[in-house]
């Protein structure tokens, strides 16, 4: 057993002070405000864990070195440069410190969108799922938690054609194969399994119900850009989020990444359906994907997580931020957003299909993240505005399941700027 003494923890959608957080066998056992100091402080606002709903592991690597100019696709070609020269064992290391940096960020658990399954030309390995287990132990070492979205990669485009070149390595040849590969896949305990429909033109139409049917969380990139949805439509004479509800995608297990370039009716079906939807702000901002309407999904029904994608920046916090901050941008109206619906978006572990974490409440999954408010840019905000002012870098401490993985604003076991320059200069 253990107790945490919180000067202001995040509890029931508000900072409160003096809160006494006791913990067994990693669960929170008792929450008690206004207490008076015992066991181990923790200075500044504690909040649950962050869930980063949407990751690509290996594509920190690319953080300062694809700006090129152009679009989303010209970014990809580089992106897929990469993807051609990883092994499991650069893998492995690149996503470790890339899980230790979203640690140091408050991150607790992790979503991670897994597409590079092979070998190159896709040969397979010995291990048909060896990339996964590569990414669930970089996970259990960098000491988060882990729900690995493996996803179905089938075709190159929506009419159908094959994969090519690096896109080999994605690919199972059909989604029964995938189905089958995925369910020999058993992950230990601080990881969950679920599905991923890449995209409308990554899995043929006739194929994505095979998908949708698999057990555990679903998720798949939807509407991310402009050209994806001319070419569904053009070929399907739907819009994908309508491919989706027909094929049966829709619903509360699923979430919808990305869901930039929606129609009316899109909007509505989704919320309807009670389908969620993760807003990646920094990628898309980065990759010059455009702005989604956030507030209008939250409005039609859709609950709302957050993921860092790519990469670009590592920091749950600023994403919340953003949903605010772009909503301001594109309509020049400030007050969209509550700040308890950011942490809400901040902390949305059930979309990974951890329903017991996210909150400061007995039964839950003992997740502490500590921000202080002593910062440069923090100090003078106080607890109600730490929100709008705090970034990862003021993430002073961080617990996991009851195990302590950040102190004094350093992992406890990986000196992550060194991991991360030398799994980076491996592979570039």
């Amino acid at each position: 057993m253990s107790a945490y003494h919180a000067d202001w923890a995040w509890v029931d959608g508000a900072p409160t002070r003096d809160v006494l957080i006791e913990v067994n066998d990693g669960r929170i056992t008792a929450v008690t405000a206004g207490a008076p100091p015992q066991g181990t402080r923790l200075p500044g606002l504690t909040l649950p864990g962050l869930a980063n709903a949407h990751s690509h592991a290996f594509h920190r690597a690319l953080r300062g070195r694809a700006n090129v100019r152009g679009t989303f696709w010209h970014w990809r070609e580089r992106m897929y440069e990469l993807a051609a020269r990883l092994t499991p064992d650069t893998y492995r290391d690149l996503a470790r410190a890339t899980y230790a940096e979203m640690a140091l960020a408050g991150i607790t658990c992790v979503g991670e969108f897994h597409y590079l399954h092979h070998g190159p030309g896709g040969t397979r390995y010995t291990d048909p799922n060896e990339m996964s287990a590569v990414l669930v132990e970089a996970a259990a070492e960098a000491g988060i938690r882990i729900t690995l979205l493996d996803a179905c990669y089938l075709t190159s485009t929506v009419d159908g054609q094959p994969l090519s070149g690096v896109q080999e390595r994605f690919g199972d040849g059909d989604a029964e194969r995938w189905a089958a590969r995925v369910d020999a896949f058993k992950p230990p305990t601080h990881a969950l399994v679920g599905a991923a429909i890449h995209s409308v033109r990554a899995v043929p139409a006739e194929q994505i119900p095979t998908v949708a049917e698999w057990s555990g969380p679903l998720h798949v990139h939807l509407s991310e850009q402009r050209a994806e949805n001319d070419a569904c439509h053009a070929y399907h004479h739907r819009t994908p989020t309508e491919l989706l509800a027909d094929a049966g995608v829709l619903g509360p297990r699923t979430t919808a990444v990305h869901a930039t370039h929606l129609t009316d009716g899109d909007r509505t079906e989704l919320g309807d359906t009670e389908t969620g939807v993760c807003l990646c702000p920094t990628t898309e901002r980065d990759l010059a994907d455009g702005v989604g309407p956030a507030r209008a999904l939250a409005d039609a029904g859709s609950p709302l997580g957050l993921g860092s994608d790519s990469h670009a920046v590592i920091d749950i916090l600023e994403e919340a931020r953003a949903m605010e901050l772009d909503e301001r941008l594109r309509t020049e109206r400030r007050g969209h957003f509550t700040t308890a619906e950011l942490v809400t978006a901040a902390t949305a572990h059930a979309v990974l299909g951890w329903r017991d974490a996210g909150a400061l409440t007995p039964g839950c999954r003992a997740d502490l993240v500590t921000v202080t408010l002593d910062s440069p840019r923090t100090a003078g905000t106080g607890p109600d505005g730490a929100l709008f002012a705090a970034t990862a870098a003021d993430v002073t401490g961080v617990v996991v399941d009851g195990r302590e993985v950040v102190r004094d604003g350093r992992h406890l076991t990986i000196d992550v700027p060194a991991a991360l320059r030398d799994a980076i200069k491996a592979v570039t």
